[in-house]
């Protein structure tokens, strides 16, 4: 007489279940992250395609070096304020053409803006034409 079960059970791990899972993990998880940080910007900036105005009252150039001039006269980082005003001190609708050089740390961009921005001056970033 054969007393042996006619169903036996497999030791081996179905793998089919796992994979299922990890599927719908990857999926949720590409879903929502993009939702968790908002913050995030995935920016193209556009090309700038050069303007030439007729008004310039004033042009500030950065260097590499971090050199500052205005116009084509050399000045100190502490003094530029001072001397925008005095150039600037009688005209109407004062403008501020900023040229910064390639590789200049935004940091000193920023504060030619920052200037500008507490004397209500008008300014104007210089880009190279395309």
């Amino acid at each position: 007489m054969n007393l042996r079960g006619r169903n036996k059970i497999s030791t081996e791990f179905s793998m089919s279940s796992m994979t299922d899972i990890v599927f719908l993990l990857l999926i949720f998880f590409m879903l929502t992250s993009p939702s968790i940080t908002p913050e995030a910007l995935d920016l193209i900036l556009p090309k700038a395609k050069g303007k030439t105005t007729s008004v310039q009252n004033v042009s500030v150039s950065i260097t590499k070096d971090l050199q500052v001039y205005i116009d084509d006269e050399r000045v100190s980082t502490s003094s530029l304020e001072q001397r925008l005003k005095s150039k600037l001190g009688g005209v109407d609708d004062p403008t501020i053409i900023l040229r910064a050089e390639e590789g200049v740390p935004i940091e000193n961009a920023v504060n030619v803006m920052d200037i500008a921005n507490r004397n209500r001056y008008k300014i104007v970033l210089a880009v190279r034409p395309e």
